[in-house]
This record gives structure tokens, C-alpha cells and sequence, in this order.
């Protein structure tokens, strides 16, 4: 199956267009399975409308160079992850450090990251995991191996909102940094459809290199 990749960095044209020097920090950012299969201003009849561009501005305004796309058409999250470890690669190819490279996923993106760290098998990149974890997805996904800065976030009251330890210790690459933080917004699975500080604030910590969270 082919896939067909549109990075788009967030008011650039394309990654390089953005004036670039060694001190920037680039977070891509993978959304969640809903906006995949519905167009940016449709309601989930739930949660209501995935806050795809608030997302980015947020990320935006704490000074990261976003790169991000919406998806269509319910993709295969491992083939999807090649094109972002292509997109890792051209970035580390001109000089970009992979310690200032994070990559972010909420619910289906956050499996779809799971898969960028098992394929780019760096232990320098960071990556932020938000609601993609349940306990039999070690039985599953089996072929799922954590590399790199782990951030998980989940919420108390979400299904998928459970500890990724179990899949930290079964992962067989370095993992420097490892941190989960459990959040209790009462909101389910919803918290993900909004740029809440509750996670937004720890994901930007995270890309800038906080791994203490402080």
C-alpha cells in the first residue's frame, strides 16, 4: 500500500523554509484516530470537535517548530511511522540534533509514535505518548519496542489511561529518560480533544528537554 506523506510545518512551507539554526527544536505532532475519519470542524458525539489547530498554535507559541498533517482515511500506523522516520532522518541530515526532535501522539497517533520509536531505534529522540497504552496491547502489539525519551501521559478516567511501565521494561533499546504522569480531569477520553495545559504544558516541557518536568 502506498502512502502518500504532506508534511506541513506550521506556517512554513516546507521544514527547511523556516530559517532553521541549530538551537530550534521541531515537535511533530500525530492527532487522534477521530479527525482522521472526519473532517476539522465535525463533533464527536461525545467529546465535540478535535482542537487539531489550537493544538498546533499552542505548541507553536512556546517556540517549537511544529510539523504535523491531518491524516485521512483510517491509515496503517506502522506504514504511516516510515514516512515520519524519513522525515526524522532529513531533519537529522541537516545538522538538527535528535535530542531536539520530539514526536507527540494522542490516542491513534500515539500508537502510530510508538512505532516511529520501535522503527528509528534512537535513544537520543524524545517522544510523548498521550492515552495510546492499555495492558493487553503488550500481548497485541507485540512487536512495539520504546526507544528514545518516553513521556507517557494518561488520564484516571480514559480506558486507555493505564501505566506504559510494563512496556518500558519489556523494551529491550536504552531509554535515558522515562516518565508517565496520570491526569484526573474527569473528562475520559476527551481530555485528548482539547489542548489542555494538563498535557500540553508537560508535552512542550518534555521537547525542551525537561525531563525532570520542573
Amino acid at each position: 500500500m502506498r502512502i502518500r506523506f504532506v508534511i506541513v510545518v506550521l506556517f512554513c512551507s516546507t521544514a527547511f523554509a523556516c530559517g532553521e539554526n541549530e538551537d530550534d527544536r521541531f515537535i511533530f505532532f500525530l492527532h487522534n484516530r477521530f479527525l482522521e475519519e472526519h473532517e476539522l470542524d465535525e463533533s464527536h458525539p461525545e467529546f465535540g470537535r478535535t482542537e487539531y489547530k489550537e493544538i498546533l498554535a499552542e505548541f507553536e507559541k512556546s517556540g517549537l517548530k511544529v510539523i504535523s498533517e491531518k491524516r485521512n482515511g483510517n491509515v496503517n500506523a506502522r506504514d504511516y511511522a516510515v514516512g515520519i522516520v524519513n522525515q526524522i532522518d532529513s531533519l537529522m541530515e541537516n545538522g538538527i540534533e535528535p535530542s531536539k526532535i520530539t514526536i507527540v501522539g494522542t490516542s491513534k497517533g500515539g500508537y502510530i509514535a510508538q512505532y516511529v520509536s520501535t522503527l528509528a531505534n534512537n535513544p537520543e529522540l524524545n517522544f510523548v505518548f498521550v492515552a495510546s497504552f492499555r495492558n493487553n496491547d503488550l500481548e497485541n502489539i507485540p512487536e512495539i519496542n520504546f526507544c528514545g525519551n518516553i513521556l507517557t501521559i494518561y488520564e484516571k478516567t480514559d480506558p486507555f489511561g493505564v501505566s506504559a511501565i510494563r512496556r518500558k521494561e519489556n523494551s529491550t533499546c536504552e531509554i535515558k529518560n522515562f516518565k508517565e504522569v496520570e491526569l484526573n480531569t474527569g473528562m475520559g477520553h476527551g481530555f485528548l480533544f482539547k489542548p489542555l495545559e494538563e498535557w500540553i504544558g508537560p508535552t512542550i516541557k518534555w521537547a525542551n528537554g525537561d525531563y525532570g518536568l520542573e
